[in-house]
């Protein structure tokens, strides 16, 4: 199944400034934001769904909805409806077939997101990009349930996988396999800096990542409180959502 990507200039904090959108058969799929192109690609299709509801892949949703049937991720129309300003005309669930594709759960970086799959390749929203680690923080993030959807996503062996940032990845597996170790690794080192004692957000932050931070502390701010939800949820520690302890 052909698979076109549409590089669409958005606010996004992505390294790239760009979000990418995707045709497959008649489903536009991340309609980040209106450009001459997307408008002429959007009228080849009549479905429209997304990765998940992060204001830079749902931009131009609205504006197409009309034109489309548009499909939510059920259980989180809500969320759906709060983040696009429009209902759902269709839901979809994990494993389900919508347009030729199947459908993914992979919540982390967001709860309702999700990947779109052919027999090789998946569109795979935020889950993963090629240059990048995959922020995982606030809005409803949930480090453990990320690296969940990373394993999942490596037992299924893609030749491809298509993100929502940057280019396509060619190598899935190298890719996954460096982006689950680089967030066990992290996971270390924020337990490390709470067994030395640290206890605040900004003091464990500081002891667990060793480069500059300008301009992106309030980012990986957010990253070291999902870390210490995952491992208060393990047990590894006690988190009262502002101090940390052993």
């Amino acid at each position: 199944m052909n698979i076109d990507r549409f590089t669409v200039p958005t606010l996004t904090s992505a390294p790239t400034g760009t979000t990418n959108s995707y045709l497959v058969g008649d489903l536009l799929i991340d309609p980040a934001a209106r450009t001459d192109i997307l408008d002429a690609a959007a009228k080849r299709t009549a479905h429209a769904a997304v990765t998940h509801t992060h204001p830079d892949h749902v931009g131009a949703l609205a504006e197409y909805a009309d034109s489309h049937t548009v499909w939510a991720l059920s259980g989180h129309e809500d969320r759906f409806e709060d983040a696009t300003g429009i209902q759902p005309d269709e839901t979809f669930s994990d494993g389900d077939t919508l347009r030729g594709i199947t459908v993914l759960e992979t919540p982390g970086h967001a709860p309702d997101h999700v990947a779109f799959c052919t027999e090789s390749a998946a569109i795979c929203g935020d889950l993963v990009m090629a240059e990048n680690s995959v922020f995982v923080g606030g809005d409803g993030a949930d480090m453990a349930a990320y690296l969940d959807s990373l394993e999942r996503m490596c037992d299924l062996d893609f030749e491809t996988l298509y993100p929502g940032h940057g280019d396509p990845i060619t190598t899935p597996k190298e890719r996954l396999d460096w982006l689950i170790e680089h967030r066990l690794e992290r996971e270390r080192r924020v337990l490390r800096a709470v067994e030395a004692g640290n206890q605040e957000v900004g003091t464990i932050r500081d002891a667990a990542y060793e480069k500059d931070l300008s301009g992106v502390e309030d980012l990986a701010s957010l990253t070291v409180e999902t870390h210490l939800e995952k491992l208060a949820s393990e047990d590894a520690i006690e988190w009262d959502g502002e101090h940390a302890s052993v």
